[in-house]
């Protein structure tokens, strides 16, 4: 059985979802599993657990893109494994990838280890260009907020003013009101 997976990550994006719709119905599939929810969030994803649920032995998920399914390459994989140990594969439309195939496995997994250099390439990059930037005293990280405000902190507990007035009146949480107490 063909089984369709369509999200979009907010409730505007009708045009979107009704176009994934559309192409997973000309895909063939019989039934569609469809949300409109953000992808950061998986345990909200209710409609993808019911779709992985679903398939059985033989099936084939179907997504219009990656970026709909899976939301890193570790995800994409953790989703792959869960698909293949059903006996199903995965099918991405606008890739022309099949895991039904041995070529289509291989260059998912070529994308993926691609994504995964070019991650690696592009944090090695903001490191070296964060040390360059603080040699030449460009860069000075995040301004402190909380320890700034250790002196003002002390003086109002020595007031006899509790931790979480204090965090209120001062503006920053209650834990760092104790790490500024230290």
């Amino acid at each position: 059985m063909l089984v369709g997976y369509a999200r979009t990550s907010t409730l505007d994006q009708t045009a979107g979802l009704a176009a994934q719709e559309r192409d997973l119905h000309q895909a063939g599939c019989e039934k569609l599993f469809v949300e409109q929810v953000s992808s950061v969030d998986v345990t909200a994803r209710q409609k993808l657990t019911e779709a992985l649920e679903f398939i059985r032995e033989g099936d084939t998920l179907i997504v219009t893109k990656l970026d709909r399914l899976a939301r890193s390459v570790a995800h994409l994989h953790e989703l792959l494994s869960m698909i293949q140990a059903k006996g199903a594969a995965l099918k991405i439309l606008d890739m022309g990838i099949d895991t039904s195939t041995p070529t289509g496995k291989l260059m998912l997994n070529i994308m993926g280890g691609v994504a995964e250099f070019e991650r690696s390439i592009m944090l090695e990059r903001q490191r070296e260009g964060i040390a360059k930037a603080k040699a030449q005293g460009k860069y000075k990280g995040r301004k402190p907020t909380a320890m700034s405000q250790a002196e003002k902190v002390k003086q109002l507990h020595s007031e006899g003013m509790k931790p979480v007035q204090i965090a209120e009146t001062v503006g920053i949480s209650r834990a760092s009101v104790y790490r500024c107490l230290e």
